[in-house]
């Protein structure tokens, strides 16, 4: 069998790893918490909030790809298996059943910023390990940043 080698020293690339690992699980619950959310919200915003949780879809899917491709770089397979992601995903997600437009942007924002939070720890865990996935993990940060926002933004006023 064929491996991928790294061009980072064994210690770097485990803590680059273990982030992106942790962030690809994130980022493919955070497309099915979206997608649990767009399939079942109702109520007087729901076509707003309907395209806007595709967006945060697309966005977790496209990043997922490339925090996965990362890890294979480093010669690390990445676990993206159904199995992975139920056994470890923790984030919030939304009831079963039908979800009231208010509660949907509500569970994003929420989501959305556990998975910033635990963003921010990876990227400072990064720093010295590998600035190349520091700098993706800013990017995607970035990102999530900006979808908490627009979610908060939905249910303004308290």
């Amino acid at each position: 069998m064929t491996t991928v080698r790294s061009t980072l020293p064994d210690d770097a690339r485990k803590v680059a790893c273990e982030a992106l690992q942790d962030t690809l699980v994130d980022l493919l619950g955070l497309s099915l918490v979206g997608k649990q959310a767009h399939w079942n919200v109702v109520g007087p915003r729901f076509r707003s909030i309907h395209l806007q949780l595709d967006e945060v879809v697309t966005s977790a899917r496209d990043f997922a790809d490339t925090v996965a491709e990362r890890s294979a770089a480093l010669g690390v397979p990445p676990d993206g298996r159904p199995e992975t992601v139920a056994k470890t995903f923790t984030l919030p997600a939304p009831q079963e059943g039908w979800v009231r437009d208010s509660d949907a942007v509500q569970v994003m924002v929420d989501a959305l910023q556990d998975a910033v939070a635990r963003l921010r720890e990876r990227i400072d865990a990064t720093e010295k390990a590998d600035p190349v996935t520091q700098d993706l993990l800013i990017g995607v940060t970035a990102e999530l940043e900006k979808q908490r926002w627009m979610f908060d933004a939905e249910n303004f006023p308290r």
